[in-house]
């Protein structure tokens, strides 16, 4: 991966697709979320051909620097605007996952007008009420930040993030082998502790109406174990003219379950907010 020299932070990228896409296709920021680099956007990328996509590690993730925290919410979102700034981005569609939404969200009330579209992927406004995830998903958290082994790590991870139906399909030797390559190597004990800071203290409910123009898709995963569906319906209601979309059967690592479902309302959304 390229690094780019932000201030004293040294952060990880890299580029995919078409070095020249076709005219009227703006580049797309992919916003990762806790913990993990930005490659494990992977199984979305295929899915948005045509366009200059761009993924990279936040600040205590991946081969990204992680200085000792606490972290906030608006440092994130200033690191990915450096980042635009260091590759000559203009105008993009921005898409954020998880802690990654939350990141975007604060990226986009500071300067909404680099962005053509906005979407928010199994993520909160903040407040109290979407400090923890879900009872169901405490224990499987828990689990997965303090199992002894790394097979009960990955059974808990998986757990956490996919629905039943879905990990009974699909098998443990895929979720494994996916999970360990996502989580390899593991994000630093001064990362983890830096964006969970971060996490916590988000809070984006006042500000969000100010993005009313901003073309806005909101996806909501209802098997979700790690935050509430109910942020997603909240965000929807506070962003003017969002759009949500509803998976019913999908869980938070929708974007390696889903991601041709993904693929295809992103490619939507892009092509709207580019007509409209």
């Amino acid at each position: 991966m390229p690094f780019a020299q932000l201030g004293d932070l040294r952060m990880a990228y890299d580029l995919h697709g078409p070095d020249a896409p076709p005219p009227g296709r703006l580049p797309v920021l992919f916003v990762m979320g806790f913990g993990l680099s930005g490659r494990v956007w992977r199984f979305v990328l295929p899915e948005v051909p045509d366009r200059r996509l761009v993924t990279f590690d936040n600040r205590g993730a991946g081969q990204t620097d992680a200085p000792r925290g606490p972290y906030r919410m608006a440092q994130l979102a200033r690191d990915a605007l450096a980042l635009m700034d260091h590759l000559g981005l203009g105008r993009v569609h921005l898409v954020g996952v998880s802690m990654g939404g939350m990141v975007a969200q604060e990226m986009a009330l500071a300067d909404t007008a680099r962005f053509a579209s906005l979407t928010l992927i199994a993520t909160h406004p903040g407040g109290p009420a979407h400090r923890l995830p879900p009872p169901a998903g405490i224990w499987h958290f828990l689990g997965a930040n303090f199992a002894r082994s790394q097979q009960r790590r990955l059974d808990a991870v998986a757990r956490l993030l996919f629905p039943k139906a879905f990990r009974t399909e699909i098998g443990p030797e895929w979720l494994h082998r996916v999970l360990a390559e996502d989580f390899t190597p593991p994000a630093p004990a001064a990362g983890r502790k830096g964006q969970l800071a971060a996490v916590m203290r988000h809070d984006t409910r006042r500000r969000l109406p100010s993005l009313a123009g901003l073309p806005t898709l909101v996806i909501k995963p209802l098997q979700d174990k790690l935050v509430a569906p109910s942020g997603s319906d909240r965000l929807a209601r506070m962003i003017p003219g969002a759009r949500k979309l509803e998976l019913p059967d999908a869980g938070h690592g929708l974007i390696r379950q889903k991601a041709s479902t993904l693929g295809e309302a992103l490619r939507a959304h892009f092509a709207a907010a580019e007509a409209g």
